[in-house]
């Protein structure tokens, strides 16, 4: 029985993760924990320490008399976002090519795996999830106790931005998620070598690819509507 509260917990501690970087819980709403403790059938001191380590994660920021609030988004933020990844995402990736295990490389062959079926699939929320999996277990295989913190950060915010832009019917973008996962294959290749300078000069690579995508979406073309001539257009003719 006393395996039973640590399991709910998991399981809580797993799903709001899960729904945090889905945008399922959308970035500065507040969580209710009353709706909270009745949907994962806990009570509010294990739910409480739930959030607690959520906290710890970066997922979301606890207020004093205003409750558990998601982290947010802000203009601030996704500045800071842009400035830092490319940054941090080499630094890892060069590490490592340094530190990885063999056990490591393993597990991000299987998610390698899941993330090309999800890709083929057309399954966005599972394609996110598993390409955050893929840089977590990257960014532990960099070893590095100064960098984990920044790149967890880092991928919360990359997954739930990226989850606002999916569309599997836009061409353009399905043909850089194909890219992206050749990029994938390329890191495996690269770690299992040792090959610190091309996994860093790969994981700039990679980021433009999520920059060009991220643009894409903010900066579309604009609509192509004819408009046909200016009401003056006719008298500017004429007199000339």
């Amino acid at each position: 029985m006393g395996d039973g509260p640590k399991t709910k917990k998991a399981k809580c501690l797993e799903d709001l993760r899960r729904r945090i970087l889905t945008e399922e819980l959308a970035p500065g709403s507040y969580l209710d924990e009353t709706q909270l403790a009745e949907a994962y059938d806990m009570s509010r001191p294990p739910l409480r320490e739930v959030l607690f380590q959520l906290a710890g994660e970066d997922y979301v920021v606890l207020h004093q008399n205003r409750g558990t609030q998601v982290a947010p988004m802000t203009h601030k933020t996704l500045r800071n976002f842009f400035v830092a990844a490319p940054m941090i995402y080499a630094a890892v990736s060069r590490l490592a090519a340094q530190h990885a295990t063999t056990a490591q490389l393993m597990q991000l062959k299987d998610t390698q795996m899941l993330f090309r079926a999800a890709i083929r699939d057309g399954d966005a929320a599972q394609r996110a999830l598993t390409n955050q999996k893929f840089h977590a277990i990257i960014g532990e295989m960099a070893s590095n106790e100064y960098l984990l913190p920044s790149l967890r950060r880092l991928l919360i915010d990359h997954t739930r931005i990226a989850m606002t832009f999916y569309s599997p019917r836009n061409e353009t973008l399905a043909d850089q998620r194909r890219k992206a996962a050749d990029h994938h294959d390329a890191f495996i290749t690269y770690i299992e070598d040792g090959n610190a300078e091309a996994a860093e000069a790969l994981a700039i690579e990679h980021w433009e690819l999520s920059r060009d995508e991220i643009q894409s979406f903010v900066t579309p073309q604009g609509m192509q509507i004819p408009l046909g001539d200016a009401p003056w257009a006719s008298t500017i003719k004429g007199a000339s």
